[in-house]
């Protein structure tokens, strides 16, 4: 197996930009989740601020992903985690993510770090690393962050819910809670029922929303 190498990206990756945007992107439309897209220029901009990590192999591009910044650094998320898919069952997200995590937690020693997905293999890396799911009104109400929101699919759910819950599941991570990091909720079983629940409970509310329109 070829090595990969898991940096923190600068200028010198802009050329990978549209390639990481088009697998994200494609990535989501396999899931059949609703994903906030990005633009290359937007990916770019992370990179320059030294807030992108990259894993490459031999020059090709393997995975992704950047760190955000809210409330004036109170809180940070790790966005648009990405394994191209021919370097994918190799551990390669759950290395790319432990990356990420560090170095956040390096550059921004005193932010809270939090996320909102709807991936079980996701939910699962950020339980190992000590989050804990939370509900949304434990997370940042910058206006900006949830504005990302507005070009997925699930949009009006989230809305319709006053922003206090949609289908992804908000997580966080609290640094000055370090004793809670050993202990593992992440019950794959469990989840999957109540995430299939939740979908129901929304989905039909979701109906409801383009009924009354």
């Amino acid at each position: 197996m070829k090595p990969i190498k898991i940096i923190i990206a600068t200028k010198d990756h802009f050329v990978y930009a549209q390639e990481i945007c088009e697998v994200i992107s494609n990535s989501a439309k396999v899931r059949g989740t609703g994903i906030a897209k990005r633009t290359p220029t937007y990916i770019q901009t992370k990179m320059e601020n030294g807030n992108a990590i990259i894993a490459l192999c031999e020059g090709k591009f393997a995975g992704f992903c950047y760190i955000e910044v809210w409330g004036h650094e109170k809180y940070v998320a790790h966005s648009g985690l990405i394994v191209h898919p021919d370097y994918r069952k190799q551990g390669l997200a759950k290395r790319i993510k432990e990356f990420t995590f560090n170095y956040s937690l390096e550059k921004y020693p005193s932010s809270k770090v939090f996320g909102i997905t709807t991936g079980l293999a996701v939910m699962k890396i950020n339980s190992e690393l000590g989050y804990k799911p939370v509900t949304f009104s434990e997370l940042t109400d910058d206006p900006k962050f949830w504005a990302g929101c507005k070009t997925c699919t699930n949009y009006d759910i989230l809305v319709s819910k006053e922003h206090k819950m949609c289908l992804c599941t908000g997580m966080l991570y609290d640094p000055a809670k370090k004793e809670h990091k050993k202990e593992n909720w992440f019950d794959k079983a469990v989840i999957k029922r109540l995430k299939k629940i939740k979908q129901a409970m929304l989905t039909n509310n979701k109906q409801l929303l383009l009924w009354k329109k």
